[in-house]
Parts: C-alpha cells; structure tokens; sequence
C-alpha cells in the first residue's frame, strides 16, 4: 500500500534531518544522494523544516582542547519554596551569557529537567576555577530557589552531536 504523502514528507523529513544531523556543512547533492531524494525536493524541504522552527540553526563542533578550554556540566537541584512572580520574571529575563561571559565562561546548553535536578548547564571555561566562580555566581543570583549545584568536569566526549570524536588516543588512555 502506498503511503500517503504527509507520511512519506515524514518520512523523508526523518531522513534528511538524520543527514544534516551527521553533518550540516555538506552540500545539498550529497545529501541527497545518502537519502534518495532529488536535489530540488532535499533543498525545497530544509526550508521548510527551517521556516517551521524544527531546524533552530546550524553549529560547529569545537574540540575544547585544542582551544585550552573545559567542558563542564552543571546540574541544579531546585529547593522546594514557591516561586512567586517576581523571582519568576528574573529566571525569565536571565541571560545566562550576561553572568558567563564576564567570568570566561560559554554557554552550551542549557535545559529545564524532569528527574533527581531540575536543569542543566553545559558550558566551557578556561579551568575549574572559573567554573567554580559561575556556580557560586548562580547561587548567590537565586539562592532562595537554589538547593544544590553539582560541578561536572566532561574529561572526553566520545559523541557529540551525533558525531564521534576523532581522538580515540585520548579515550584509550582514559580507560586503560
């Protein structure tokens, strides 16, 4: 049975995404060609997955090493007092970029959770110490709704952003 074609632009949306995924910077005939689609219906279906906000944008993978950087993760465990408005209406107009960037440090990511904490922060710096200062920087911004930071120190990425890391040396003398 043939399929409709709300489920085979799905379908082919699935793909071409999987492909942009695995890298962004190739060219539209080559993904295409991995996906077994014409040229025209690859480059007609990114724009839209771009006008309807499904793609947010397109990003480098850095190698923090290489740019004497750290990778850190930070998890926050939010207490258990109300919000009211007003502390709601600074979280909202926060920009984690104002607080970091002054301190060396680079925003990654930053997402709200379900599970044991309540949000992530995923971040470089150029050493511990000043991931440290960002830390106490956000609980001393909110420390009545802040119950704990924990610090994270990314030693290796073996993936990210569905791409794995060239430098296998590092990894195997991380676990030998």
């Amino acid at each position: 049975m043939a399929k409709s074609g709300r489920e085979q632009l799905a379908e082919d949306e699935r793909k071409i995404l999987s492909e942009l995924q695995k890298n962004s910077k190739e060219n539209i005939d080559t993904i295409a060609k991995h996906c077994g689609l014409s040229r025209q219906k690859v480059w007609r279906t990114i724009n839209q997955l771009e006008k309807s906000g499904m793609i947010w944008g397109y990003t480098a993978i850095v190698d923090e090493d290489k740019n004497d950087l750290c990778h850190f993760i930070i998890l926050i465990k939010r207490s258990i007092k109300p919000i009211d408005k007003k502390i709601l209406n600074r979280i909202e107009a926060m920009q984690l970029e104002d607080i970091g960037l002054p301190q060396g440090v680079n925003i990654e990511s930053s997402c709200f959770i379900h599970g044991n904490y309540d949000w992530i922060i995923s971040f470089t710096a150029r050493d511990i110490k000043q991931a440290k200062n960002f830390c106490d920087m956000l609980s001393g911004g909110f420390p009545e709704i802040i119950e704990k930071i924990d610090l994270q120190q990314t030693l290796y990425f073996v993936r990210k952003q569905h791409i794995f890391n060239p430098d296998r040396k590092t990894l195997y003398d991380l676990i030998s």
